[in-house]
């Protein structure tokens, strides 16, 4: 039976992952709001953008599965602070690359140290909630949203001091990892039991999630989408000045944020079909709102739409993926190799479809992925049944940790 000491610890745990979500959101928030400067900074095409962006890809998808070792070799706990703090270093990279070779390697670093992170915080999420008894997964993705969202706030005021982006990110890298070191403390410190064997180098999903990743890979895919290029298509294609294209991934990020906090209320009142179902279809209408117009106005509802339809897709997947086994870190390691490589190629081939036609036809692209949401949604039902037998476990006072 759990005492009032663990509980007061597990409801601390929560606040702190909560946090560590909104420092890695807010990385996130910081460099993408910075997209257009590197560009015009480093003189690139659509394409050689593209190529760059394709670099995180590369660097998580080789990264991702690792994260498993540093849980089981170091504990969660220092798995999760050590390399939340590099992932927040690296954000100072991108802007000191001095041509598409050097970006292309900052890049990697910066893609290799987000996944590693991404696994281990989604892991001590998973290990949090089910300890915690209710699903919060969701509302934790929120929090990542949300820092991405008040740093994206301070990427917009930059863009439009025309402040040096080199300056900026340095700054905001050793800020980031200062916090994201202090709010580490409290965490699960989970550990393996002694003998157990450790992860593989390379973890797959189990074949009962796959059909779930590939809906987390079409969301993922558009919100990588949207967030990297939403900036460059309103300054292309609608002609928006610097400063409003960069605060269309602020509307992004915001209209997510709320989705994804509210998240958790949805999907205990509609269930996971039918909220991905509901979400699909405000995504795809943003999608098609976004391709329809040559405004910025209107652009900016798109994405927005877009953002609130992909909300609770990804936390559902975690969700599911930590389910799936004795090791949450291996699971979501397999699943995120999926679905976080999807949104981090997603980028990639979107420049490369921009450079062969245009943006537009891009995002028409991202808009029939919306779609197959719609049409795959099916395939959580069954993780939703999973996550009530897990929470009637838990309201019954079984515990296995």
């Amino acid at each position: 039976m759990e005492t009032m000491e663990s509980g007061q610890q597990v409801r601390r745990a929560r606040v702190r992952i909560a946090l560590v979500f909104a420092v890695h959101g807010a990385v996130t928030g910081s460099f993408v709001s910075r997209i257009p400067w590197l560009q015009d900074h480093l003189d690139l095409s659509p394409g050689q953008l593209g190529l760059a962006l394709v670099a995180p890809a590369v660097g998580a998808s080789l990264a991702m599965p690792l994260a498993g070792r540093f849980v089981h070799r170091y504990g969660a706990l220092a798995a999760v602070r050590w390399l939340l703090v590099l992932w927040c270093l690296s954000l100072s990279l991108p802007a000191l690359a001095l041509n598409l070779p050097t970006l292309f390697l900052a890049l990697l670093v910066y893609g290799a140290t987000s996944g590693m992170s991404d696994v281990a915080m989604n892991a001590q999420g998973v290990e949090v909630e089910q300890r915690y008894g209710r699903s919060i997964m969701s509302g934790l993705h929120g929090m990542w949203s949300a820092g991405g969202l008040l740093a994206s706030g301070f990427g917009v005021l930059a863009a439009h001091q025309q402040f040096d982006a080199r300056i900026q990110l340095a700054l905001t890298a050793l800020v980031l990892a200062t916090a994201g070191y202090a709010v580490c403390g409290g965490l699960l410190d989970v550990r393996p039991v002694p003998g157990t064997e450790e992860p593989p180098r390379f973890a797959l999903p189990p074949r009962s999630a796959l059909a779930i990743g590939l809906v987390g890979f079409c969301a993922v895919f558009a919100e990588g989408a949207s967030m990297d290029w939403s900036g460059v298509y309103l300054r292309d294609v609608t002609g928006a000045s610097p400063s409003v294209a960069a605060a269309c991934y602020t509307a992004f990020a915001a209209t997510m944020t709320v989705a994804r906090l509210l998240g958790d209320l949805l999907v205990q009142r509609l269930g996971a079909v039918r909220s991905v179902r509901v979400g699909g279809s405000l995504a795809t209408a943003g999608g098609l709102l976004v391709i329809a117009t040559d405004s910025a106005w209107a652009a900016i509802p798109g994405f927005a739409l877009i953002g609130i339809g992909i909300a609770v897709v990804v936390p559902l997947a975690f969700a599911a993926a930590g389910r799936t086994g004795g090791d949450p870190s291996r699971s979501i390691a397999g699943v995120a190799t999926i679905t976080y490589t999807s949104g981090l190629v997603a980028p990639a081939i979107v420049g490369g479809i921009a450079q062969a036609s245009s943006l537009t036809v891009s995002f028409t692209v991202v808009t029939v992925l919306t779609a197959a949401m719609v049409l795959g949604a099916g395939a959580l039902r069954q993780d939703r049944s999973a996550g009530e037998a897990a929470d009637r476990t838990v309201d019954e006072g079984v515990t296995t940790h």
